[in-house]
């Protein structure tokens, strides 16, 4: 199973007390110390009006840590396309690239705001092996937020529409490649850009579009379990059936994420955990991101049966315990979903705590 390349997905996240400054310092040392461990990527997300998550731009922060590293694949999960144009994706990426080539993953996502795991279809089957497929979450709440449509409106220019996405995937990939021609004919050259060696993935909730781009495109695709746990089974089966061989790949190729916290012991690893439920709540209410709390704050929420409800899935997807009990549920989800990579987020407020967990799981999963 140590054949299975672990990766990181980071959010920046602010812990209770700190500053984005302070999270910003902690996400790069970090990186650094993943690259030590033998983790294969470090991907950062793209979240806005959140004041507990200091990544609002994966290609800043890409900037800035593979200047602090050498050897670790750095990427975005995802860079959301609804409020931003191929050219200056392609622009962003080949900056970085033109300094540290060969290094970089281009992940794309649909755009920020949508709630995950819309799709209304049922799962195309149930794992045999018993990993967890919660009931969906139903986010109609989510989609008519007045916050949400805050975010909208100050990400997108007056009057500006979304390109649609296969057509700016499409565009990208062009402009990548230095094929890039307008419908009138007139060429377009990326500098930087053009050339970049990076590769490019598709992140999706479902097997919906974004699965269907990825597949007919034969990119990458990266599934979220720890974000829409019930879709997860829907999505890379979705990928798998539209996919097609490609100058990239010539048989489909799949991510899988999870959210994880891991310690010595199992009761450590729950006590460390008990933020989780509380910080899932506040993005699941609309009002973003809170800083991730302590432990103190977390047991000092009167939860309702309402809010329990509200993060229940989430709470029961995360694996939590020592590293022989984690190591065994990821085996359990890379059996299920047939992911050739499992990309890894851990949230606890402190530091140190995140870094052990992530230091534990790694040598835990050489040794199988």
């Amino acid at each position: 199973m140590s054949a299975i390349p672990l990766g990181v997905l980071d959010l920046v996240p602010i812990p209770s007390g700190a500053t984005p400054a302070e999270a910003l310092r902690n996400s790069i040392d970090l990186a650094r110390r993943a690259e030590r461990l033998g983790y294969a990527r470090y991907w950062f997300a793209e979240h806005h009006l959140n004041p507990g998550v200091a990544g609002t731009s994966p290609a800043v922060v890409l900037a800035l840590t593979a200047s602090a590293t050498s050897t670790i694949r750095l990427g975005s999960g995802a860079v959301q396309l609804g409020h931003r144009t191929a050219l200056s994706t392609v622009e962003e990426f080949g900056l970085i690239d033109a300094l540290h080539p060969g290094r970089l993953d281009l992940g794309l996502g649909r755009s920020g705001g949508r709630p995950p795991g819309q799709s209304t279809q049922p799962p195309r089957r149930s794992p045999s092996n018993g990993l967890l497929i919660p009931p969906r979450f139903n986010a109609e709440h989510l989609l008519g937020s007045p916050r949400i449509a805050l975010q909208r409106k100050l990400l997108m220019l007056p009057n500006a529409e979304s390109q649609d996405y296969a057509e700016q995937i499409d565009d990208i990939l062009a402009l990548l490649a230095g094929t890039y021609r307008s419908p009138d004919g007139i060429e377009a050259h990326a500098v930087p850009g053009e050339g970049a060696d990076v590769e490019v993935w598709v992140l999706g909730s479902s097997g919906g579009q974004s699965a269907e781009v990825a597949g007919a495109r034969g990119l990458r695709f990266a599934a979220n379990y720890h974000v829409s746990p019930a879709t997860v089974l829907e999505a890379v089966d979705g990928y798998r059936a539209f996919f097609q061989p490609s100058e990239f790949l010539d048989t489909p190729y799949v991510s899988v994420s999870a959210d994880i916290v891991v310690a010595e012991d199992d009761a450590t690893a729950h006590e460390l955990a008990e933020g989780y439920g509380l910080w899932v709540s506040s993005i699941r209410t609309a009002e973003g991101a809170i800083e991730y709390p302590t432990l103190k704050e977390a047991r000092a929420h009167d939860w309702t049966d309402a809010d329990r409800a509200l993060v229940q899935d989430r709470v029961d997807t995360q694996f939590v315990g020592s590293p022989a009990r984690v190591a065994d549920q990821l085996e359990q989800l890379q059996e299920a979903t047939g992911a050739d990579e499992l990309l890894i987020t851990t949230m606890t407020h402190e530091h140190a705590d995140r870094v052990r967990s992530y230091r534990l799981l790694a040598e835990e999963w050489a040794r199988r």
